[in-house]
Formats: C-alpha cells, structure tokens, sequence
C-alpha cells in the first residue's frame, strides 16, 4: 500500500480501493468527511491511474444555445429569460449554422447545444437544426439537449419520450448531455428548481438513450442546499443506472455559483470542498471511467490541481461560455487548445485530445510539439457574441 495511506486513518478503506471492493454509502460519509485531504487525494490518484493511466483529456469543441427563453423557473438558474424580457434571443437554424461553420474552422470534433424550455418552438425545428449541422460535417458530434428538454419536446409533439429520442438519434443527435440532474432528492429539486424534471425523469430519459446504443455524460450540482449525504444518494442513484446500462462515458461535478438567483447560499462550495467532491466521486463511481473537472466552474487552476484529485478530463475549448459567468463565476469564456495542453502537462500528465465519447484522438506524448509551440486557437471576435451554454 502506498506509504501517505498506510499512515492515514483511511488505511481500510484504501484496502477496499485496492481490492476492487465496493464503497458504500457509509465509506463515502467518511472519505466527505476526512481531515486528511491529502490522502483522500492521493487515493484518488491512484483510482484514476488504474483505469487512465497518467493520462489527462480535454476535448475542442463549442458551446451554443439556441435560446434562453424558458417556461420554467428554477430558483438557481441565472439563464432563463422570459419572452417579456428584454435580453432573452432566439437563434435561426441558419444562425446556429452559421456559428457552426465558423467554429468549424476552429478544428472543433463536438457542438455541445442546449437551450431553454422554449414556449412555441416546433418538434420540426429540433430535428432540421440537427439535420442541418450533420450537412456541414457528417464526422462533427453533436452533444445536445438535457434530460428535461427530451421531456419538453415529447410534450409539444405528442410522441413519448423513447420515440422522440429514437427521432432526435435518426436526425443526427450523437450523445445526451449530461446537464440537469442537480441533487436527485426532491426536497432539494424543490428548493432550487421547483417544477424541473424529478431524478426518475432525468433517470429514466438516459437509460431510454443508452438502451438505443447512444451514451451520455451526467452531472451534480453541489455546493448549495444539499447535505453530503444527499450528495451521495445522488451518486448512488447514478452508479446503479451505470450498473445497469453503461451507458455514461463521463461524470462531470458542477459547483453552484451563488451570483444572479434565488437561492439564500451565502458559503458556496470552497476549493477543498470542491476537490474532495472530485475525490470522493472518483471513488464511489467505481464503474464509471472518466471524471471531467469542468475548468469554467472551478477555474483552470483549480481544475488544474484536480487532475490529483481523481480527475482525468479538462472538458474543453467551449469557446464561450455565460451561464457561469452570469452565476459569478470569474472563469474566462473560452480556452484555447494550448493553454489545456499546457496545464494538463504542468499537472505532470500526458494531455490526450479526445472526442465526445472520450476516445483518443491525438495523445501529446514527449515527442510531440509543446503547447508554447502549437497553433493559436484564438478566438474570432465575431464568435463571442450573446450566447449561453451549459455544462
């Protein structure tokens, strides 16, 4: 056993790690609840070795939102417009096109698309926009819609909600995105967004997706009302469906951003809070392979560090992203491919370009260019304009 964990008192539980034996729900209050970080992410660290090896991923790709007008209205969210509100858009097919196109020539593999519950958008558009950007480039994965769009779009064309996804699939949609799930249990949907889908819902919408082949990410947003064992309830919830299906490719932990909403969280999540969250879901999802530290929540430092922390994924260039800043995150809305290269490298791991699923693209091994020396994928003015994405 590695020496830092012999002398910890998370001695037994890095036996059960290394013996491939299950963490319960009782193990993950105490790896939560530790004072020695340290070891918590070292053990970790050694988790993620197993199934990744030294490697870190990050994936270019580009955020767009086809509107952020929305019938809901979640007490967290700082997106959501209404129609009566000056600041709501709504994007043409032929405007998210043209986005595409010009994000096209940044190289990107993945459109990562999402909008609001929209009051009068047609099923039709959702399938022509999806036909639409599979002309550009039959190779580009689109990553589209949350769990409570797939529910909004099966009420508006009265298909139920395996057909509507079977129809999105033929169109061209290649993963679910993962946004949405928040906490699983219903007095905190309540609390923070009152009238979203429930955790069946959301649970029910991605084994529907992966029992027709497709895969998807999931998430957790923590850091706000929740209790840490609400937190591992949620994590229980999303084991048992991969259990089930194997269908996530990925985690992704989000951290609350308190800035522009209704929820009274005056301690939003801390950077030890944050990395022994990365941690700990590291180790309870055992049957999950890959863990994103999503840099515009955490900052690229942070996400950085996390990396030590049972992370192995950067998530991307996203070239704009407005929902965390709106929140008060004070993230940067884009990264270029270089500075992921470089912090991945500076975290002393291999950076590996991957594509929406996490397979390998193009892993920067020694020999390779330094991130110093590749392209500048600076963005074009005219790409950062009013638009908003999620995670």
């Amino acid at each position: 056993m590695d020496f830092i964990l012999q002398k910890s008192e998370l001695a037994d539980l890095a036996e059960k790690v290394e013996a491939n034996t299950r963490l319960e729900a009782d193990d993950a209050l105490r790896l939560f609840r530790t004072p020695d970080l340290n070891a918590l992410g070292r053990l970790a660290s050694l988790a993620t070795e197993r199934k990744v090896g030294n490697r870190a991923s990050y994936i270019v790709n580009r955020y767009i939102n086809y509107s952020n007008y929305c019938i809901l209205s979640c007490q967290f969210c700082s997106f959501a417009r209404k129609k009566r509100d000056g600041d709501g858009f709504e994007l043409s097919i032929d405007e998210i096109v043209a986005k595409a196109k010009e994000a096209l020539a940044l190289n990107i593999t993945e459109l990562h698309i999402v909008g609001g519950l929209h009051p009068s958008l047609p099923f039709d558009f959702y399938t022509e926009m999806l036909r639409a950007l599979k002309a550009l480039d039959a190779n580009l994965q689109l990553k589209c819609f949350t769990a409570v769009e797939i529910y909004h779009l099966a009420r508006i064309s009265k298909k139920p909600m395996p057909e509507v996804l079977a129809t999105l699939k033929a169109a061209g949609l290649d993963s679910l995105t993962g946004g949405g799930a928040e906490i699983f249990q219903q007095d905190v949907r309540d609390a923070i967004a009152k009238g979203k889908e429930t955790a069946s819902e959301y649970l029910d919408a991605h084994r529907a997706w992966h029992q027709l082949g497709g895969r998807s990410t999931c998430t957790m947003l923590f850091g706000h009302v929740e209790t840490l064992e609400q937190r591992i309830d949620h994590l229980a919830q999303l084991r048992a469906l991969q259990d089930e299906t194997g269908g996530f490719t990925g985690f992704i932990p989000l951290p609350y951003q308190p800035e522009n909403n209704a929820i009274p969280v005056t301690h939003p999540p801390t950077g030890n809070d944050a990395l022994r969250t990365i941690a700990v879901s590291r180790l309870f999802l055992d049957n999950f392979d890959h863990l994103t530290a999503y840099w515009v929540g955490l900052g690229m430092k942070l996400a950085q560090v996390a990396l030590s922390y049972g992370a192995d994924d950067l998530h991307g260039t996203i070239v704009e992203e407005h929902i965390f800043r709106m929140a008060g995150t004070g993230a940067p809305q884009s990264q270029p491919e270089a500075a992921l290269i470089k912090a991945i490298r500076e975290a002393g791991k291999t950076p590996v370009q991957r594509n929406t699923f996490y397979e390998p693209i193009r892993e920067w091994t020694d020999d390779t260019p330094d991130a110093e020396n590749t392209p500048d994928d600076s963005v074009p003015p005219n790409l950062l304009d009013d638009n908003l994405a999620t995670a």
